[in-house]
């Protein structure tokens, strides 16, 4: 009886042990199902979320799709236009100038499936009282529009990867108290080799990419503990 009333105070130890003086950021995030509908090719989105330290500028992914964290594009390559924004946070963040592949994926603990349409959610752990810049990029294939058409007949020039309108950044600034709730806000769009150099534009010619995800928050918890810790 002695044996187990130890077993299970060693369980409950560990299980808590992660817990103290951390929360976490949880990010709660709804698909709009009807523009996945209305797309050419009816594919869920393609996303990632990440989290940067506004004091070093040192970033750490939370969550990328499964397509995009394995390169799982289908034919192609690369489709470096998928999410430019995140594709430069997993070079710094992995210290390489290459990006995910097949040979070369993402870390298993942040890629997950592609979610249906629906609520979606995923959760960081931090230190309580933390202070973090969150960021989610998405991009849904083939949501083309007037100013982002499949084939544009003018220019003749045709859209390569499929992308439809350009990935869609929101940001967000936390401090990460439990209890406190951030809607994060539309930074911009993500472009690639822009002139000037910055991949955050302005929203040019925009329209149902802004509505991509219809709801988000982000919000600091109580976090869970765990007696079997996740596998890296």
């Amino acid at each position: 009886m002695v044996l187990l009333v130890v077993a299970a105070g060693t369980l409950l130890f560990f299980a808590y042990r992660d817990t103290w003086g951390k929360t976490d950021i949880e990010f709660r995030i709804h698909i709009n199902e009807q523009l996945i509908r209305e797309s050419t090719f009816g594919e869920p989105p393609t996303f990632a979320i990440w989290l940067e330290d506004p004091l070093t500028g040192t970033r750490q992914t939370v969550f990328a799709t499964r397509r995009v964290a394995e390169g799982d594009w289908e034919g192609k390559a690369e489709v470096p236009v998928a999410l430019p924004l995140w594709f430069e946070t997993y070079k710094m963040e992995h210290t390489t100038s290459n990006l995910p592949n097949y040979n070369n994926p993402a870390p298993m603990a942040i890629t997950g499936a592609t979610p249906k349409p629906g609520y979606f959610k995923t959760r960081a752990r931090v230190n309580t009282g933390s202070q973090w810049i969150c960021w989610i990029e998405v991009n849904l294939s083939g949501d083309y529009n007037d100013h982002y058409q499949e084939y544009d007949e003018i220019r003749q020039i045709e859209d390569e990867f499929g992308t439809g309108q350009p990935a869609i950044a929101y940001r967000a600034e936390i401090n990460a108290v439990e209890g406190n709730t951030t809607m994060p806000e539309i930074a911009g769009m993500c472009m690639q080799n822009t002139p000037d150099g910055k991949i955050i534009q302005t929203l040019t010619g925009i329209t149902t990419a802004r509505d991509i995800f219809d709801e988000i928050s982000i919000v600091t918890v109580k976090p869970n503990p765990k007696i079997i810790a996740k596998s890296e």
